[in-house]
C-alpha cells in the first residue's frame, strides 16, 4: 500500500470577484474567471486611507483537482491553512463542507464527491464571504484590526491510504536530565470498512533526516470507521541539544505505521528539547536559567496585500524581531497567525505567545462554542513548536466570563499539559482563572505611574506604551515620547522582581478599523507598515549586545525647527533647541559635533534608567541656534577605545539621496514568492527625511508582477512595494526613477 501524498495547491487558481452561485458547478463559467496563486487577497488595498468594502464581499475561487492514479482505497483530504471569513468548499457542483471563521485552518474530506476514475478532473469552488459576521470570533463589535479577506494562505491536497496517521504531539518529561525522553502521542484514523492491524515505531531525526534512535514496532488495531490513540516513547537518548534562544536546537520525529503489505503511512513533525516554566516567584525560566521576557507583539498586516502575505513575508517578520529589535519574545495579536511565521521563530529561537482570536467581545453561546474551536484547532496545529511558550485562551481585552473562561482553560490543559494558559485582559482587576496572568498595561503617566503592580504572580505584561500618534511624520517631540515612554516602562519591567517580561504595543503599524484610525493605519509600530523602521525602533536595538550591532540613533531630524521644545527630562515644553538631544546607543559614550567643533561627551544615564543593559544618552548644553548659523550635527560612538558607529547630519540639502534596497537577490518562480523592495529619500548620509513627499515612477523588466502603486508617493520619506515572482525563470529589474530628485536606482532579482 502506498504512502500519504501531500500535493501543495497554491497555483491554477481561478478567482470571482463577485458572488456567482454558478462557481460551484463549473463548466462555462470557467472562462471568465481570473487567473491568481495562493496565497490570495480577494482585493488590493491603498497604503492607508481605504474603504473596508472592498474586501467585505462575497468572491469565489475554483481550480481542477486530479483523481489519484490509484483511486480505490485512498482518502483525498483538502487543507485549508485561511480562509476569511467564512467558507463553502463544492466539489463538482455538490456543497461537501461549510467553515465558519478566518484565522484557524481546516480540513474536507472530499474523496465521496470525486470522480473516481484514475486521473479524471474534478472542480473544487470555494465560496467566501469576507464580510464580518457577529457570531464569529473575532467579530461582533468595532475591532482594531481589520480582518481582509480571500483565500489568505495556502492549500493543500492529502492523498492518504484509507487508515492513516491524523495527529502527532511530541512531548519531552524531564528535558534537563542528561538521558533525554521523547513521548509522541499518536492518532490513527481507519476509514476502512474492516479492522486494521499493523505497527507504529517512533524515530528520531536529526539534521538531514539522519536517524538517531528507533523504537521498537507496537502492536495496534484500530477498529472500521474509528480512530485510536498510542503512545510512543524513546528512552535514554545520549548527546541531545537543548532549544535555546541562541541555539535552537530542532529535532525531527517521524512515526511510521505499516501493516502486512509494507508501509502504510508516516507522519513527521519538528521539536525541540527545551523546559519552559512561570514561576510562582516571579521570572520565567528557560531551561533552569531565568529570562526577562522582553518583546513586542506583531499583526499581520501588510500593505496592499493585507494578510496575504507568503512565506518570505511571514519568515521575514520573524527576523526583524529577532535581529533587529533584538526580541526574545512576540505575542500574536490577536489570533492564531501563519505556520510559516512560527515555524522560522522555531529556527531562530524567538518565544512566542499565541492567543486565540477576538479583541474586547464575547458574544452569544454560538460565538463561544466557535472560540473553544478556536482554540483546539489552534493548540493542535501548533503544539509541536517549541518557540510557543504559552496559550492566550481569553479574548483580548473582554470581560469576566466565569464559565467561558473555566471552559477555554480546561480545554488547552487537556489538549497541551505541558504549556501553561494566559489571558489577556486590560488592567489588574479581573478573575485569575489562567496560569499566568497576563495584562495589557497601560498606566503610564509619567512621573506618578510607569507601570502597574502585579497583583499576583505568574504575571506577564502583554501591552503597553504610550498611546501618541508615533507615525514618522510626527513632529519629533511626540517620537521622543513614544520612544521614551517605550525605555521608562521597559527599565520598570526589567527591574522588577515579580514580572516576568512586558511585550510592547507593537512592533509594526497596522490596518484598522475607520472609526479607530485617522487614516485607516493604526501608528503605534517601532516599524511602519512598510518594514521600514521608525525611531523608535531605535529603543529595542539599542538593548542589544553592541558586539552584535552597535546601535547610534540620534533622535532628531536636525533642522531648523524641528525640536518644538519638548524637553523629555522634565516632561514639559521649552523653547528653541534647549531641550536636551536625546541617543539611543548601546555605546559606552557619545561625542558630540556641531560642525567642526566638539560639544561634548555624553554617556548613557544609568541613574535614570538602571536597569536597562543601554540607557539612552541625553546631550545636553548644546546651545543650538535658530538661523544662518546653522551647522551640522556629528554623532561618535565607541566601545572602550574603538570607534564603532557615527552618524552625520548635514546642515543643508545638498546631498539629497533616493536610496532603494530589495531584501531578497533570488526568488522561486512559483507564482506567490515575493519580496520587498523599499525605498527611501535620505540626506545622502541615510537619514530618512521624513516629511519627504517625493513621487517614484517604477519600471519592472521580467517575469514578475509589481505589487504596489506606480507611480508611487513617498510618505514620510519612504514607500515600498513588493515583487511577486511569475512561473518562469528570469531576471526581474525594477528601475526606480525620481524626476524631482533627477536620480534613478536599478535592482535585479533572480526567479528560479
Amino acid at each position: 500500500m502506498r504512502g500519504r501524498e501531500v500535493i501543495l495547491l497554491n497555483d491554477d487558481w481561478l478567482f470571482w470577484s463577485e458572488d456567482n452561485p454558478a462557481v460551484a458547478r463549473g463548466g462555462k463559467v470557467v472562462r471568465s474567471g481570473e487567473a491568481v496563486t495562493l496565497p490570495h487577497t480577494n482585493a488590493l488595498m491603498p497604503a492607508n486611507m481605504f474603504s473596508e468594502r472592498r474586501w467585505q464581499r462575497v468572491t469565489w475561487y475554483g481550480r481542477v483537482l486530479k483523481t489519484p492514479s490509484d483511486p480505490a482505497r485512498r482518502r483525498v483530504i483538502l487543507e485549508f491553512d485561511g480562509v476569511m471569513m467564512t467558507a463553502d468548499v463544492h466539489v463538482n457542483g455538490r456543497h461537501v463542507a461549510a467553515h465558519r471563521g478566518g484565522y484557524v485552518g481546516f480540513r474536507v474530506d472530499v474523496t465521496d464527491s470525486l470522480i473516481r476514475r484514475a486521473d479524471a478532473a474534478n472542480w473544487v469552488a470555494v465560496r467566501v464571504d469576507s464580510r464580518l459576521h457577529p457570531d464569529i470570533p473575532p467579530c461582533g463589535r468595532v475591532m482594531d484590526y481589520q480582518t481582509f479577506g480571500g483565500i489568505y494562505r495556502e492549500v493543500r491536497e492529502y492523498i492518504l491510504p484509507e487508515c492513516h496517521i491524523e495527529d502527532l504531539f511530541v512531548m519531552t518529561p524531564d528535558p534537563l536530565r542528561p538521558a533525554k525522553t521523547v513521548v509522541a502521542a499518536v492518532t490513527v484514523r481507519n476509514t476502512g470498512p474492516s479492522e486494521w492491524t499493523g505497527s507504529l515505531r517512533l524515530e528520531l531525526l536529526a539534521g538531514r533526516r539522519r536517524r538517531l534512535a528507533a523504537g521498537s514496532d507496537m502492536a495496534c488495531h484500530v477498529p472500521p470507521g474509528s480512530s485510536a490513540d498510542f503512545r510512543l516513547t524513546l528512552e535514554n537518548l545520549q548527546d541531545i541539544q537543548l532549544w535555546e534562544p541562541d541555539d535552537p536546537a530542532l529535532y525531527r520525529a517521524r512515526v511510521v505505521m505499516r501493516d502486512g503489505s509494507g508501509v502504510g503511512d508516516a507522519l513527521e513533525t519538528l521539536f525541540g528539547f527545551r523546559e519552559a516554566r512561570f514561576t510562582k516567584e516571579g521570572p520565567f525560566v528557560l531551561n533552569g536559567r531565568p529570562l526577562k521576557l522582553i518583546g513586542l507583539n506583531r499583526h499581520q498586516t501588510f500593505p496592499y496585500i493585507g494578510a496575504a502575505a507568503p512565506a518570505r513575508l511571514q519568515r521575514c517578520d520573524a527576523d526583524i524581531l529577532k535581529y533587529k529589535l533584538g526580541c526574545n519574545v512576540v505575542r500574536t495579536s490577536h489570533y492564531p497567525q501563519s505556520p510559516h511565521f512560527l515555524n522560522r521563530c522555531d529556527e531562530i529561537g524567538l518565544l512566542v505567545f499565541e492567543e486565540i482570536p477576538g479583541w474586547g467581545h464575547i458574544g452569544d453561546e454560538v460565538w463561544k462554542d466557535l472560540a473553544c474551536r478556536d482554540v483546539e484547532a489552534m493548540i493542535r496545529r501548533d503544539r509541536n513548536h517549541p518557540s510557543i511558550i504559552l496559550w492566550g485562551v481569553r479574548i483580548n481585552e473582554s470581560a469576566d466570563d466565569h464559565d467561558f473562561y473555566a471552559r477555554t482553560n480546561a480545554l488547552a490543559r487537556r489538549l497541551d499539559p505541558t504549556r501553561p494558559t494566559g489571558g489577556v485582559r486590560w488592567g489588574v482587576k479581573s478573575e485569575f482563572l489562567e496560569d499566568v496572568f497576563t495584562s495589557n498595561d497601560y498606566a503610564y503617566n509619567p512621573p506618578k505611574t510607569i507601570i502597574n503592580e502585579p497583583p499576583v504572580t505568574p504575571y506577564l505584561v502583554t501591552e503597553f506604551g504610550p498611546l501618541v500618534d508615533a507615525r514618522r511624520t510626527a513632529p519629533m517631540e511626540i517620537q521622543v515620547r513614544w520612544a521614551l515612554g517605550h525605555a521608562e516602562i521597559l527599565n520598570a519591567i526589567m527591574g522588577h522582581p515579580r514580572i516576568a517580561g512586558g511585550i510592547g504595543w507593537c512592533a509594526f503599524d497596522y490596518a484598522s478599523q475607520d472609526s479607530l484610525t485617522v487614516d485607516g493605519v493604526q501608528p503605534w509600530g517601532a516599524y511602519d507598515m512598510f518594514r521600514i523602521p521608525k525611531l523608535g525602533a531605535a529603543v529595542y536595538a539599542s538593548q542589544m549586545d553592541p558586539a552584535v550591532q552597535p546601535v547610534l540613533q540620534a533622535a532628531t531630524r536636525w533642522k531648523v525647527g524641528d525640536q518644538a521644545g519638548f524637553d523629555p527630562n522634565e516632561q514639559v515644553m521649552k523653547t528653541g533647541h534647549d531641550a536636551p538631544l536625546v541617543v539611543f546607543t548601546n555605546c559606552d559614550r557619545v561625542d558630540v559635533y556641531i560642525g567642526d567643533e566638539h560639544r561634548g561627551t555624553f554617556t548613557p544615564a544609568r541613574d535614570r534608567f538602571p536597569h536597562l543593559p543601554h540607557p539612552p544618552v541625553f546631550c545636553t548644553g548644546l546651545g543650538t541656534l535658530w538661523g544662518p548659523s546653522w551647522k551640522s550635527l556629528k554623532l561618535v560612538g565607541w566601545l572602550g577605545d574603538r570607534m564603532v558607529a557615527e552618524q552625520i547630519f548635514p546642515a543643508t540639502h545638498d546631498a539629497l539621496a533616493l536610496e532603494v534596497t530589495v531584501d531578497d537577490r533570488s526568488l522561486r518562480a512559483d507564482g506567490s514568492d515575493m519580496t520587498r523592495v523599499a525605498i527611501r529619500h535620505t540626506d545622502g548620509f541615510g537619514n530618512v527625511q521624513n516629511l519627504s513627499r517625493v513621487a517614484v515612477l517604477l519600471e519592472l523588466d521580467g517575469p514578475a508582477t509589481l505589487i504596489g502603486p506606480n507611480p508611487c508617493a513617498l510618505a514620510g520619506g519612504v514607500a515600498a512595494v513588493c515583487l511577486r515572482a511569475g512561473r518562469r525563470s528570469g531576471r526581474v529589474t525594477l528601475r526606480v526613477s525620481a524626476p524631482e530628485l533627477q536620480q534613478e536606482r536599478t535592482v535585479s532579482v533572480m526567479c528560479r
